[in-house]
């Protein structure tokens, strides 16, 4: 049977530290960030279309 070596350069965390403080900052920062984008772009595309109709 063949011996399964690593894969990829990503090392895998344990278990445990998926949970961390340091995970959850970054899930946090990445929505507060994905919100921030998905409204700037909501706004200048209806300023555009604002410009384009007045």
């Amino acid at each position: 049977m063949a011996r399964q070596g690593r894969h990829g350069a990503t090392r895998r965390q344990p278990k445990g530290a998926a949970f961390s403080k340091g995970i959850a900052f970054d899930r946090w920062l990445d929505r507060v960030v994905t919100i921030a984008v998905v409204t700037a772009m909501a706004i200048g595309f209806a300023a555009v279309i604002a410009h384009w109709l007045l």
